[in-house]
């Protein structure tokens, strides 16, 4: 992985990620997973890869500082001037599925997980709605 971004960039990457997705209670450790994944899927596509390298560069260049040295506000506003391009919609396509694929975040959200295999939700807790009304159920002859 580190041989296709250099440390710079791979730390671009991550706050790209933390600015796209922002959790203040989230520790790196989500959010550097994360950006291994985009960096993976960019190694097995050249123009993933030529679009993540120039993108990442573009970010530090778009804005007053470095994207790492820039407050949320500032790297908001150069995030936003990049949402449409290529290279930040392949980015957040990536980033989505495996920031919220990951079971650190999975515990910091209070996601327990699928429950197929423990048998559902209903009968574990998630059918204790007591805000709503008893439904009316009435069966209509034909």
């Amino acid at each position: 992985m580190s041989a296709l971004l250099g440390a710079a960039a791979r730390r671009t990457l991550t706050q790209l990620i933390r600015h796209a997705f922002p959790h203040p209670t989230f520790p790196d450790g989500p959010y550097q997973r994360t950006a291994d994944k985009v960096v993976e899927q960019a190694g097995a596509d050249p123009r993933l890869l030529a679009q993540l390298l120039q993108g990442l560069d573009d970010l530090d260049r778009l804005g007053d500082a470095p994207f790492t040295a820039l407050d949320a506000a500032a790297a908001g506003v150069v995030l936003r001037g990049v949402a449409d391009t290529p290279f930040f919609r392949a980015v957040v396509d990536i980033a989505v599925v495996a920031l919220y694929d990951d079971h650190e975040v999975w515990e910091l959200l209070g996601y327990e997980g699928p429950s197929f295999d423990k048998g559902g939700y209903l009968n574990r807790g998630f059918n204790d709605l007591d805000w709503l009304p008893e439904p009316r159920i009435e069966e209509v002859s034909a």
